[in-house]
């Protein structure tokens, strides 16, 4: 993703640089925009809610938005004369109306219902694709709450990992656990459990050193039996 770099206003540097909008990326440029927008404290000026706008906060917000956009879609924009103008524009032509809207979100639930855990696949890999999932429906004004995401998680766990969702769903409400602290218990259990089969793997080559040192002194009396013979 390209970077557009902005050195104004306090604090600003080239490491707060604004991501450059493409065609595919906006659920992902979306979020890092707003955090910067938050970095240089004109967020306001996008989601003023029923305060007065700052002129100059609506500048600033305003040029860090047009300084992010490829050219042909700058072009469109350009008359846009606020921030807020700018950004609904953009949300607009990238999520789409309210009937594009509501299509979208019935193709993103269907995708959720369908995510399952690959085999093989690491706790992490498949917790951060439902997180994506849940931003993915926050950019479509929708919540993807923790008790749908939580759910998720523990139902399409592998089979090693069904002794701590038994104990999860026994001694817990899953249904008001937060989907970090689910995936945090998981993967400490994920984690013990390979630890143990490691520990149990020593051992096992540990015993076999054993019983093949026995069977060569076994040969070795055999051996010297049949030498006497």
């Amino acid at each position: 993703m390209a970077l557009v770099p902005y050195g104004g206003g306090a604090g600003g540097s080239a490491s707060m640089a604004m991501p450059m909008l493409t065609v595919d990326n906006y659920t992902v440029w979306a979020i890092k925009a707003q955090a910067i927008f938050d970095v240089h404290t004109v967020w306001e000026a996008v989601e003023p809610g029923d305060a007065a706008v700052n002129a100059r906060k609506d500048k600033m917000a305003r040029a860090l938005l047009l300084r992010a956009l490829p050219e042909d879609v700058l072009l469109q924009v350009s008359m846009k004369l606020t921030a807020r103008e700018v950004w609904d524009s953009l949300k607009v032509r990238f999520v789409g109306a309210d009937r594009v809207r509501a299509a979208r979100l019935a193709t993103l639930r269907g995708e959720f219902d369908r995510l399952k855990m690959a085999d093989g696949e690491e706790l992490d890999v498949y917790g951060g694709r439902l997180a994506a999932m849940a931003a993915r429906y926050a950019n479509l004004g929708e919540t993807l709450g923790d008790a749908a995401l939580v759910k998720k998680l523990l139902d399409m766990v592998p089979d090693r990992l069904f002794p701590v969702v038994a104990g999860i769903e026994q001694f817990h409400d899953v249904t008001m656990m937060a989907f970090d602290e689910a995936l945090g218990r998981l993967r400490a259990f994920d984690e013990r459990v390979r630890r143990r089969g490691q520990d149990g793997g020593e051992r096992g080559g540990e015993q076999l050193l054993m019983t093949a040192a026995q069977w060569a002194a076994r040969e070795r009396r055999h051996g010297g039996a049949r030498d006497d013979d």
